[in-house]
């Protein structure tokens, strides 16, 4: 990777909300930034580079004078050029939605796939406008969650915040032992050792990485509840949320998880997807 963070710009206002945001996650890593534009109909070009492009590349300068930004325009198809970009930049950064005619969508296909499939971060800009708070991380346990967690604690780091490490619980996906073959509806829960294990668990997934960033202050939470409400509860108070995706397999779902889909669509701050290649 090179030290450049890049942003897919379509026209759209939510495409210009994320060259704001992308402006400011360049300036905080000391990197380039890089607009870019695919197009499939050369009518389009003209007034893109002389319009919108060139709107975005004002609202950089004005945002962040000091800032090196270079435009990108591209032919072909938007995801295939957004992830070949992506392979060398240290950040993607999109809009919830782009020009699709299916306005009533929560998040566009584009900023869909690319959190799914981009082999780097993917920041899909969402949610209440300039959020304050903490670094939220979803902490799972899992490979993918790992690599979310060096992620997240860099940021915090970075951005001089605190990181809240949430891990949310309940009793509903949890293997439980029956107390008799013979009884299988006499179910047996012990709540206190399941909330024990899922402590511990918390603890493992963030004290390598407190090691590694003693700077940064670090609020564990540890909730019993439904994970997707809990998770986007958070958010509100949060000013970016970080969650992991797996690297293999073929459908898009498998791949990103019902979790980190339900902060694409619905979290109330900026998501950043953090893919696990191992």
């Amino acid at each position: 990777m090179d030290d450049t963070v890049i942003v897919g710009v379509d026209g759209s206002p939510s495409s210009l909300v994320a060259v704001d945001v992308a402006a400011e996650e360049a300036r905080l890593r000391g990197a380039r930034l890089r607009i870019v534009h695919a197009f499939t109909r050369s009518a389009d070009l003209d007034p893109m580079i002389h319009g919108v492009l060139a709107e975005a590349e004002q609202r950089v300068h004005e945002r962040v004078p000091e800032l090196e930004v270079v435009r990108t325009v591209v032919s072909g198809e938007a995801l295939t050029v957004l992830r070949a970009e992506a392979r060398h930049a240290v950040l993607t950064v999109l809009g919830r939605r782009g020009r699709s005619a299916f306005r009533d969508l929560l998040l566009g296909a584009t900023s869909l796939q690319m959190a799914t499939h981009a082999h780097g971060p993917v920041m899909v800009v969402r949610g209440r406008p300039e959020p304050q708070g903490p670094v939220l991380l979803a902490v799972d346990g899992s490979p993918a969650g790992n690599a979310a967690a060096s992620f997240a604690f860099t940021e915090a780091e970075r951005r001089g915040a605190p990181l809240m490490a949430m891990h949310v619980w309940n009793t509903w996906t949890e293997p439980t032992p029956y107390e008799s073959p013979a009884d299988p509806l006499s179910v047996v829960v012990d709540l206190p050792q399941l909330e024990r294990r899922h402590r511990q668990l918390l603890e493992e997934a963030v004290r390598p990485w407190m090691d590694a960033h003693p700077k940064v202050l670090v609020q564990p939470r540890l909730e019993r509840a439904r994970v997707r409400p809990a998770l986007l509860a958070a958010t509100r108070e949060a000013q970016l949320v970080v969650a992991g995706a797996r690297g293999h397999g073929g459908v898009a779902g498998m791949l990103l998880g019902s979790v980190s889909q339900a902060l694409l669509h619905h979290s109330d701050c900026p998501v950043t997807v953090v893919r696990f290649l191992g």
